[in-house]
């Protein structure tokens, strides 16, 4: 049975409490009031109340610690060095649709570095988890990324931007190039899941751009943990502000990094084609 430590088990219990409310919200997502505070950003009741336990609860076992989440933002505590990041529901459109491909997410921040994280999705009851130094889980199962080098063998999972936000244009050359070097790409709709699935070996790579930090802070530490890499599109290590992540084992991550940054770069002017020689004038 693999140890879980008293913060892996404080973050866990903390999930678990905050899903039955999702669990019970989801079986009656029809009836769900419902918020909209952006273009495809919705925000809905069971989302608010998620984030309510999940304060509620890692506040009152670690009372010092700071927040970020994504309804209340920064909340300020007296230890500067630590602070939850928290998702109560990642892959809220997926919930609202009634697709059972969301998750809590909760990350443990120490002086930048994040060091231990939680992803539970309610509805498979799959607990993925990892602490800096000890490995990454699902539930009681050792996770490590897959280990194919072939990107021709490899499925690769993405985001796509929403509707109004993000550079459509950019991602569809992303994808281009990456679709014509790999077996397949998933989009699945919520981040942290993504990351998780790339921990367990079930994607073999992972790119997005404009996530928000509460989105990949757990996925993180479970890839890394699991064996893999986690980099910005520079191979940047320190990713919870950057624009863009990408995530793989060692091979994989440089490879699927290469064709991203590919993707981004100006085109290349093309050479002028050398002017055809005029034809020679016979002799009168």
């Amino acid at each position: 049975m693999a140890f879980r430590s008293p913060l892996i088990n404080v973050m866990a219990s903390a999930a678990t409490k905050a899903a039955r409310g999702l669990k019970r919200d989801f079986g009656e997502v029809e009836n769900l009031q419902v918020s909209k505070k952006g273009p495809a950003d919705f925000v809905s009741v069971a989302d608010q109340k998620a984030e309510d336990v999940l304060y509620a609860e890692l506040s009152r076992v670690r009372p010092e610690f700071g927040f970020l989440m994504e309804e209340r933002g920064v909340v300020e505590g007296k230890d500067k060095s630590h602070r939850w990041i928290v998702d109560p529901l990642d892959g809220t459109t997926n919930f609202l649709h009634g697709l059972p491909q969301f998750a809590i997410s909760i990350g443990v921040e120490r002086d930048g570095e994040i060091i231990a994280g939680v992803v539970y999705n309610p509805i498979s009851d799959e607990m993925f988890w990892a602490e800096k130094g000890a490995g990454a889980y699902c539930n009681e199962h050792r996770l490590r990324v897959a280990a194919r080098k072939d990107l021709r063998e490899t499925v690769i999972a993405t985001g796509i931007p929403f509707h109004g936000r993000g550079d459509h244009l950019r991602f569809l050359k992303e994808l281009g190039i990456v679709m014509r070097e790999v077996a397949g790409v998933r989009r699945f709709g919520a981040a942290s899941l993504d990351l998780a699935f790339v921990a367990a070996g079930r994607f073999d790579g992972f790119w997005e751009t404009d996530l928000a930090p509460w989105d990949i802070a757990a996925g993180i530490i479970l890839v890394r943990e699991a064996g893999g890499i986690v980099s910005d599109v520079k191979g940047t290590r320190k990713v919870l502000n950057q624009p863009e992540i990408i995530a793989g084992n060692e091979i994989v991550h440089e490879k699927l990094r290469i064709l991203i940054e590919r993707a981004g770069l100006p085109r290349k002017p093309k050479p002028a084609k050398p002017a055809k020689a005029e034809a020679e004038t016979a002799p009168q």
